[in-house]
């Protein structure tokens, strides 16, 4: 059977750092100065935009149904591809 060979490990001071950089510096070293902050992932986001624009949305839904239902054949129609072609979609991409 093969010994294994002993090594000696030296205890070190309990306020000494390692010689060694950690993870986190070695990426900050590696990536420089103007790239160690983190961004946010960009995704969908609710600002008062998307607010407004849906609101308009839903109103001109609301509008064209209501014309709609009075009989309307002109506005009506109008309001709802406006409503839901338009400003709805716009509410979601912005």
């Amino acid at each position: 059977m093969a010994r294994k060979k002993a090594t000696r490990r030296v205890p070190r001071p309990s306020g000494a750092r390692s010689s060694r950089p950690s993870r986190r510096s070695r990426a900050a070293v590696a990536a420089g100065p103007k790239q160690v902050a983190r961004r946010a992932p960009k995704g969908l986001s609710f600002t008062r935009t998307n607010g407004i624009l849906l609101g308009c949305g839903l109103l001109a839904l609301a509008m064209g149904y209501w014309l709609l239902s009075r009989g309307d054949i002109t506005a009506a129609p109008l309001l709802l591809v406006l409503g839901y072609v338009v400003l709805l979609p716009l509410a979601i991409i912005r």
